[in-house]
């Protein structure tokens, strides 16, 4: 690539939701750790603040922690004057807050339903619109949003996760044709298998052994994947680096949907 079209990065703030643990704190860690200022959003606060004082104990960067319900717009603009507040000028999202349950159909009620979707969809979309400002004003803006490898495969255990990962994918693109009048970017990073909170379930010990064993078995890279191995992926989508790419949906499951083995 001639130099002249190279950029040592945007260093604006990144707000990453989801970041008590999991994939979001990840990717919030390794946005810290190249320089990028981070406001970590959750609704669990005790997590988002020791997760907070970790970071700004590792990384000379600038780390705030917003306690916020997705689920309430109401609480979206205060959470982003918080974040401009402790972190500086705003210049990334990562939606990677969500929530899992295991209704089946049957089981599938308004409520649950209206969680899922609100959490994973809804939010985004609202972000989305309440950023503009900022992502406009700063060049190299770019947003993330987490999906899923079910989005593709379909789980029948979890159909509103399911939905709201598949929407999100749509979501993203249809995003991607407006935003990308303003030169914002956004794509989707779809995970599979990761060692994550969500992934267990709540399960014991061994129930999880079982079921990773049982996953290895179809994934092609033969185990589960971690959450920094998606978190990389989600800091180049953010930076310079992926300049002409937006729109697209990332896998990053080692080779499971592809997977004929089982």
């Amino acid at each position: 690539m001639p130099n002249e079209m190279r950029s040592p990065g945007p260093k604006t703030g990144v707000i990453v939701t989801g970041a008590a643990s999991g994939i979001g704190l990840a990717t919030a860690s390794e946005l810290a750790a190249v320089g990028r200022p981070v406001a970590l959003w959750d609704i669990n606060e005790a997590a988002v603040q020791e997760n907070v004082r970790r970071l700004r104990e590792t990384f000379d960067v600038a780390v705030v922690g917003v306690q916020v319900d997705l689920r309430e717009p109401a609480a979206l603009a205060p959470a982003i004057r918080a974040s401009r507040e402790g972190i500086g000028a705003l210049g990334g999202l990562v939606h990677a807050a969500g929530v899992v349950k295991a209704t089946g159909i049957e089981g599938l009620t308004p409520e649950v339903w209206d969680d899922g979707l609100n959490v994973h969809l809804r939010a985004l979309a609202l972000l989305v619109q309440a950023l503009l400002p900022d992502l406009r004003s700063h060049p190299g803006s770019a947003v993330v949003a987490i999906a899923s490898m079910n989005a593709t495969l379909g789980n029948g255990l979890i159909p509103i996760y399911t939905a709201a990962k598949g929407g999100v994918i749509s979501l993203v693109r249809s995003l991607a044709d407006s935003l990308a009048n303003e030169g914002i970017r956004i794509n989707t990073v779809s995970p599979g298998m990761i060692d994550t909170p969500m992934l267990s379930g709540g399960a014991g010990p061994e129930v999880q052994e079982a079921l990773a064993a049982k996953w290895r078995e179809r994934i092609l890279l033969g185990r589960i994947g971690r959450p920094e191995e998606v978190a990389r992926v989600v800091r180049f989508l953010l930076s310079d680096e992926a300049s002409y790419v937006t729109a697209a949906e990332i896998v990053v499951d080692g080779g499971n949907i592809s997977s004929q083995r089982f």
